[in-house]
């Protein structure tokens, strides 16, 4: 079930990262999973999937500049 549900929430982020930027859902797609937010939220350790998805596409578009 975990799984899902961050499933669901790199869906909602890749959607947001798209309409924010502008771009299709592939490139905003491809453009998440080269980040280190990405790789942060798919590590437990640091507690990422408990940021709003919101918060995380700010993060991403801060690691982005």
């Amino acid at each position: 079930m975990r799984d899902s549900v961050l499933w669901r929430k790199e869906s909602n982020i890749i959607m947001m990262l798209a309409e924010v930027l502008h771009i299709d859902a592939e490139r905003a797609l491809n453009l998440f999973y080269s980040t280190k937010t990405y790789r942060q939220l798919s590590d437990p350790q640091y507690g990422l999937q408990l940021m709003s998805d919101k918060y995380l596409v700010e993060n991403i578009l801060a690691e982005l500049q």
